[in-house]
């Protein structure tokens, strides 16, 4: 795989990370428990081949930077996604397995409570981190 296909490999983790996510707060909702552990540990290791994949790539590019070509309000609305997506993902880089480890230890009442609040912050990391995507390489390329 060479650098300009990463991108699209990044997005397809998150995408199906995305979509792991809503199937495991499913099952918990359905109170499936073995299902929602499978599910969101699947999440996690999709989260985590984007993150290596992130880093590759970057690495890879030495550090340069993917410009933006949108203009006026578009450019608006993805750098304010874009600022909001990377503050979270840093957040949910500690959230998301301190929350794992709660359940891992049979701590399932503090697992919950940490889980209504870092389930909505992962989700909206794993759906802008595809708009980010497709906002510098499919619909705003520069």
């Amino acid at each position: 795989m060479n650098a300009l296909q990463i991108p699209a490999f990044n997005a397809a983790m998150n995408g199906t990370a995305t979509v792991l996510i809503c199937a495991g707060f499913a099952c918990a909702k359905l109170r499936r428990t073995r299902a929602h552990r499978a599910l969101m540990l699947s999440a996690a290791a999709f989260s985590a081949l984007f993150l290596i994949g992130y880093v590759t790539y970057h690495a890879m590019r030495r550090g340069m930077h993917t410009p933006f070509g949108g203009t006026g309000a578009i450019r608006t609305v993805y750098f304010a996604m874009l600022v909001s997506h990377i503050a979270l993902a840093i957040a949910i880089a500690y959230l998301v397995p301190r929350t794992f480890l709660l359940a891992l230890q049979g701590d399932y009442e503090r697992h919950k409570a940490w889980a209504r609040r870092v389930f909505p912050l992962w989700l909206y990391v794993s759906v802008t981190g595809v708009l980010v995507y497709f906002f510098l390489y499919r619909w705003w390329p520069a």
